[in-house]
């Protein structure tokens, strides 16, 4: 089982779509709110493959034991860096991407096989433009505070920190749709060991990027800055998945695909 927290949004979307189509089953983990388009996305994945639970990670009390018997936790949540709707019911940077994220993590057990992370390129540069201006109301702060508390907290991790996100967000796809999705010409990737990106990243090689990870131990106890470029890109192709991953730190550089 992969518990995919924030599986109703863009990243977390793709991310359950693809553990369902490795036969990966997936138990989704969404904030119960009345929205329509969270029951649209829901209504995506097939419940006879995937459990559903409702969960607000920034109340402990609702999460108890949720994590029990997963063997791997995918942390997509987000939520806007400036004010938006989405920040309605107290769901601004400091909830969403430090107290939800915290109380995910030390709520899993330390028998979980991976912690995949997604964040932000900038964390180590908010007050550093352009980061700071994202920063204002501390959503890289946040971010990468719960970074370093994953890192604290002895659990095996990778974090994957994207540029800006491109392509969707998603909220009413199906699967088809949802797997067949492109990102035109720019399906290369470009990673790095370190918080030395800009640019801009698509959805879709990141969330492939969270689910190779999974697949992969090389990439255990890592941090991975992804931004998307011109090129064919590895795809779903685990190999060349591996080869990326096990470059970047080999060499301390930035790689292309």
């Amino acid at each position: 089982l992969v518990l995919v927290a924030g599986a109703t949004g863009g990243v977390g979307q793709i991310v359950t779509a693809k553990l369902l189509e490795l036969s990966y089953p997936p138990c989704i983990l969404f904030r119960p709110l009345t929205r329509p388009d969270v029951h649209l996305s829901l209504a995506a994945f097939p419940h006879r493959r995937a459990q559903v639970f409702p969960a607000d990670l920034r109340d402990r009390s609702t999460m108890v034991g949720l994590t029990q018997g997963v063997a791997a936790v995918c942390c997509c949540t987000g939520t806007t860096a400036f004010p938006s709707s989405r920040w309605e019911g107290e769901n601004g940077p400091r909830n969403t991407d430090w107290v939800a994220t915290r109380n995910l993590i030390d709520s899993t057990p330390s028998s979980v096989k991976r912690f995949v992370l997604v964040t932000s390129v900038g964390v180590e540069r908010f007050k550093e433009l352009p980061f700071s201006i994202l920063n204002l109301f501390g959503v890289l702060k946040y971010k990468r505070d719960s970074e370093l508390h994953l890192l604290s907290s002895g659990l095996p991790y990778t974090v994957i920190r994207p540029g800006r996100l491109t392509d969707g967000p998603y909220t009413s796809f199906d699967l088809n749709t949802l797997l067949q999705a492109t990102a035109g010409s720019r399906q290369d990737v470009q990673l790095s060991p370190r918080d030395d990106q800009r640019g801009e990243a698509s959805r879709i090689a990141v969330a492939e990027a969270v689910v190779q990870s999974l697949l992969l131990p090389a990439t255990v106890n890592r941090f991975y800055s992804i931004c998307s470029t011109e090129g064919e890109g590895p795809g779903k192709d685990t190999p060349k998945w591996e080869l990326l991953f096990s470059a970047c730190h080999q060499a301390g550089t930035s790689l292309l695909a």
